[in-house]
């Protein structure tokens, strides 16, 4: 008789102390964790950082942050205090229990609610123009109408390095600060501001330079100025609130010029709710004319 039983392959017990141990990955650690929420809450904000404040309607306040320095709105006041110390994106309360959300201002922000004196050149017009001027590390720029120095922080965030020319002292000491204000005083290296028309010409001992580029009522009269401190495959970009002095500036850019453009940005945006989908009733619409052309050198005709 055939025996069918199976035999017992089942293993004895192994005792708990004698079973091998189980090594836990270091980043499951609690240690791991801790180290990554640190890495993420680390640079919290000090004094004399700027912050922005954004409200329930999404309203922006910049400040500068103080040791008893007090932010005032229609919804009372918060204590720069409460914010020191603090990791981005905390939330404070004003003393009317209105509530804030904290985050460190981008470039948008700053352009937008940075002091000023004359009036800015806005997000929507300063990216373009640094995409078309091809505005990068170590460029030089010789810029004119620097206003409140909004395009020049945008340009020194970029990289590069600035000669400007202001006929109004207040303007350029406007400037100053404020690209002090975003970008540190190091940026100031890179930014060369002048007490100066360039209708009257520039100065070929603050050139040679990379780009030109002009937020001026007429700057078809620097085109001619431009040729001297311009070096060849150099970009000549204006901007220009009406189409008359657009035309004007490309009239200018003849003979020594090509690639000549003229481009107006729109813009729009949507709103997005779920599958609720439409454009916003308004629209950031015409600001002003971009004009750019590429030199082709003193002794070269297009």
């Amino acid at each position: 008789m055939t025996d069918t039983t199976e035999p017992d392959t089942t293993e004895p017990d192994t005792p708990a102390s004698e079973m091998p141990a189980t090594e836990t990955p270091a980043s499951e650690t609690p240690a791991a964790d801790t180290a990554r929420t640190v890495a993420v809450t680390a640079n919290p904000f000090a004094v004399d950082d700027k912050a922005v404040l954004l409200d329930s309607k999404k309203r922006r306040y910049l400040i500068d942050l103080a040791d008893d320095g007090e932010f005032h709105s229609h919804a009372g006041f918060v204590r720069h205090s409460d914010i020191i110390g603090q990791p981005e994106g905390c939330r404070v309360r004003s003393t009317k229990n209105g509530e804030y959300v904290v985050l460190r201002p981008t470039l948008e922000d700053f352009v937008i609610e940075m002091p000023r004196g004359a009036q800015v050149i806005y997000p929507k017009d300063l990216a373009p123009i640094c995409m078309l001027a091809d505005i990068g590390p170590g460029m030089r720029v010789f810029e004119s109408g620097i206003g409140s120095g909004a395009l020049s922080t945008t340009m020194l965030r970029y990289g590069a390095e600035i000669v400007g020319y202001e006929i109004r002292e207040d303007f350029a000491n406007r400037a100053k600060t404020n690209v002090r204000g975003f970008l540190g005083a190091e940026a100031l290296e890179r930014y060369d501001v002048h007490i100066a028309s360039s209708y009257d010409g520039i100065d070929p001992e603050h050139g040679p330079f990379d780009r030109v580029v002009l937020d001026l009522p007429e700057p078809w009269q620097v085109v001619p100025h431009a040729e001297y401190v311009l070096r060849a495959g150099g970009i000549l970009l204006a901007y220009t609130p009406s189409i008359t002095q657009a035309a004007r500036v490309r009239e200018s850019l003849k003979g020594k010029w090509i690639d000549a453009r003229t481009i107006e940005v729109l813009h729009r945006g949507w709103h997005i709710d779920g599958q609720a989908v439409r454009p916003d009733h308004r629209m950031v619409a015409h600001t002003g004319f971009l004009s750019v052309a590429r030199f082709l050198g003193k002794n070269e005709t297009a």
